[in-house]
């Protein structure tokens, strides 16, 4: 049996059949520093709440799987040291052996499925990386998105992978890629790309009809909903064109290799956009709960 414990109000929304949406716990514990990262997820969680659902950050604790944080608990993750960042690889290894670690993409995809939670908010999935095709260096997030039946919205793929290929993987492994509002493929930090999104729909009740049709099929997997960030928040996909190169260049110069690759560039687009990155980010992340919710609201009116 895997020890898996429920928050307080994921279990209350549970038995009173709510809306509950999932969220990723990397954001706290790789993504920004504290106490910045506990005020940003404490936000997420209550644009959540805002909009008329029950958030449920996923974590493993000592080896104990959990849906939804209590305050202490994100307050204790938000400054712990060496947490290890989980996947579908090492996810059962962590929760085996006692370990604390933040789940992926993926692994709250599976944290989702295991609680019975259709609907996941993120930033942007992994993807394919540029150099893919002699590095092999593919997220396991879009794998995840062809087998785990949970709709994930997101701005997209991370800007700084290869958009191109990204899509072309998702299409093979089946994943419906879904523009929200838009016919433009989103790119995380700008609102639009030159990449034309294989699907769009325009409202919440779509997509959440299109989340229940896969399931009254039998088809395996999810959907991935780019939702593009807000205008006024956005960095312009030219403006951000020189710093992606010039940070890809400077990863390839220092022979920046793997798991290393991400967070690398990251801290260098960070850096050579004085910020606005991050604040970016945390606008996309508010933007796409706020989605989430809807759509999560949605298929408990669906299964009324």
């Amino acid at each position: 049996m895997i020890n898996m414990t429920f928050s307080a109000e994921v279990a209350a929304a549970r038995e009173a059949g709510q809306a509950i949406v999932a969220l990723e716990s990397t954001i706290i514990t790789h993504g920004m520093p504290y106490p910045q990262n506990v005020e940003v997820a404490a936000q997420v969680e209550d644009d959540i709440r805002a909009a008329g659902a029950v958030p449920a950050t996923m974590a493993v604790i000592d080896g104990v799987l959990h849906i939804g944080l209590e305050a202490d608990q994100l307050q204790a993750l938000g400054q712990a040291k060496n947490v290890a960042k989980i996947s579908r690889a090492d996810m059962p290894a962590c929760i085996a052996t006692g370990g604390t670690g933040a789940t992926t993409v993926a692994a709250t995809m599976i944290a989702a499925r295991m609680a019975g939670i259709s609907v996941f908010a993120t930033g942007g999935i992994g993807g394919v990386h540029k150099g893919a095709e002699t590095s092999f260096d593919i997220s396991a997030d879009l794998m995840e998105l062809a087998q785990t039946p949970v709709t994930v919205v997101a701005a997209g793929a991370k800007a700084i992978l290869d958009l191109p290929k990204t899509l072309e993987v998702l299409e093979t492994q089946g994943v419906p890629v879904i523009a929200y509002g838009q016919d433009s493929f989103p790119a995380f930090w700008s609102a639009t790309s030159d990449l034309a999104a294989p699907l769009r729909m325009d409202s919440a009740a779509e997509i959440a009809r299109a989340h229940a049709t896969r399931q009254a099929m039998d088809l395996p997997g999810g959907q991935l909903i780019a939702n593009p960030i807000p205008a006024d928040d956005q960095i312009a996909a030219e403006a951000l064109a020189p710093i992606l190169a010039q940070a890809q260049a400077e990863a390839d110069s220092q022979g920046v290799v793997g798991k290393a690759v991400t967070p690398f560039l990251l801290q260098r687009i960070f850096e050579l956009t004085d910020g606005r990155s991050l604040k970016a980010n945390i606008a996309l992340v508010r933007n796409n709960a706020r989605l989430a919710a809807e759509i999560a609201k949605e298929l408990v009116t669906l299964k009324q």
